[in-house]
């Protein structure tokens, strides 16, 4: 079980690092686009159509975009796309690693929908690219033409793929479906749209031809898309540590809503890089985070008994799995439960319910690897498990 935690670590750590590289060199470039000015006569004879001055690291620096291109394509000419594809493919090696062969821990959920693994490997699969088949028509349907219209298409896309996700899975696996699609539909803008463009751009610079406008155009579009679906992006991938989010009883429109207010705010700068200042639009943002937080946070008319008992199951068991089952309910529970009695948790730390001995045998990997192997848990062992306690799991979970 150890060394998967530890290729987990470091395909996430990877992925991580790929993903910091990317979102900077969009944001960059997007910053970089917006605040180019009218050159100089002289530098307009060369073909500059804009030009930026910055000074950063100890020295200045002159920066021009062509209207068409230099006269010699230089010898050394970086392109940006391999952050996109290492983003993805650590994403996706992450993704298949947790939740595919993990997935009767991780994505399936049986109070949610009773699936094979097999079959919910299949749905999560297709669901992303499923999804990445429609948003590739909406770009070549005249959709495209209105950005607005574009904006509210795609809204509409990401809440039917969120209430089907959350219909499907498990919440934290289905905020992860939706966070998969999203990047995929990123890495493809770059892989199926923006690096080929520019490949065409290049390629007429070298032999003196005409550039077709609608390269750079369908290019920049598909830019300015995965520059507003950053922040949406960035917050499900911290989603999976804020199970209040995840496992709301409304968690799709949890995330549809946190999801459009971060676009929105992320317009804010967008708007500013161009010399439009609206704080308008940042406030509200501001004030649409906090009516979300208020309304998660609201109080939840239930009674929480003062103990929370794991549900007996129906078949008789064995004197090591009652011994297990008593470990649970006194060290586990208070955390792990659908109704946790915990003075700090309100909500189920990363959405782990053991009130069912089902539950113990579906989630009995990460049990015996949090309290035998990690000894991370109980958190801070509040409750005092001893080391024959965690031998007594360490005994039941060889023996299953």
């Amino acid at each position: 079980m150890q060394w998967t935690e530890w290729l987990s670590l470091f395909i996430r750590w990877f992925h991580v690092i790929a993903g910091v590289a990317w979102i900077g060199a969009s944001f960059y470039f997007v910053w970089l686009d917006n605040n180019l000015r009218t050159p100089p006569d002289w530098k307009k004879d060369k073909g500059i159509k804009g030009d930026l001055w910055a000074v950063h690291g100890g020295g200045f620096y002159e920066i021009g975009k062509y209207q068409y291109g230099p006269e010699v394509i230089p010898p050394t000419l970086h392109w940006f796309k391999w952050e996109a594809y290492t983003t993805w493919l650590s994403g996706f090696a992450l993704l298949t690693l947790m939740y595919y062969f993990g997935a009767s821990a991780y994505l399936i959920d049986p109070n949610v929908m009773p699936l094979e693994p097999a079959t919910a490997v299949i749905m999560g699969l297709g669901f992303i690219f499923g999804g990445l088949a429609l948003y590739e028509l909406a770009c070549h349907s005249p959709l495209a033409k209105s950005p607005w219209l574009f904006a509210l298409f795609f809204m509409a896309l990401l809440t039917l793929g969120s209430w089907l996700a959350t219909s499907w899975f498990s919440g934290r696996g289905a905020y992860m479906h939706i966070g998969a699609l999203i990047g995929t539909i990123m890495a493809g803008n770059v892989f199926f749209n923006i690096i080929p463009s520019q490949k065409k751009m290049v390629a007429a610079v070298e032999n003196k031809q005409d550039i077709d406008p609608a390269w750079g155009a369908g290019a920049k579009l598909r830019s300015v898309h995965n520059n507003y679906l950053t922040l949406p992006l960035l917050f499900i991938m911290i989603s999976n540590h804020y199970p209040m989010t995840y496992q709301h009883p409304q968690n799709w429109l949890v995330l549809i809503l946190i999801s459009v207010v971060s676009a929105w705010i992320r317009h804010f700068f967008n708007l500013r890089h161009q010399g439009i200042f609206r704080p308008s639009v940042l406030v509200t943002g501001m004030l649409g985070m906090l009516l979300i937080a208020g309304w998660i946070s609201w109080p939840k008319s239930k009674a929480l008994t003062d103990v929370t008992r794991v549900e007996q199951p129906e078949t008789p068991l064995s004197e090591s799995q009652k011994a297990v089952l008593n470990l649970v309910e006194t060290h586990c529970t208070r955390c792990h439960s659908a109704t946790p009695t915990d003075d700090i948790f309100v909500v189920a730390p990363m959405g782990l319910h053991l009130d069912k001995w089902a539950q113990i045998e579906q989630f009995a990997p990460r049990i015996y690897a949090r309290t035998v192997q990690s000894k991370d848990m109980p958190l801070l062992n509040k409750t005092g498990m001893t080391e024959e306690e965690r031998q007594v799991i360490a005994d039941w979970y060889q023996s299953r």
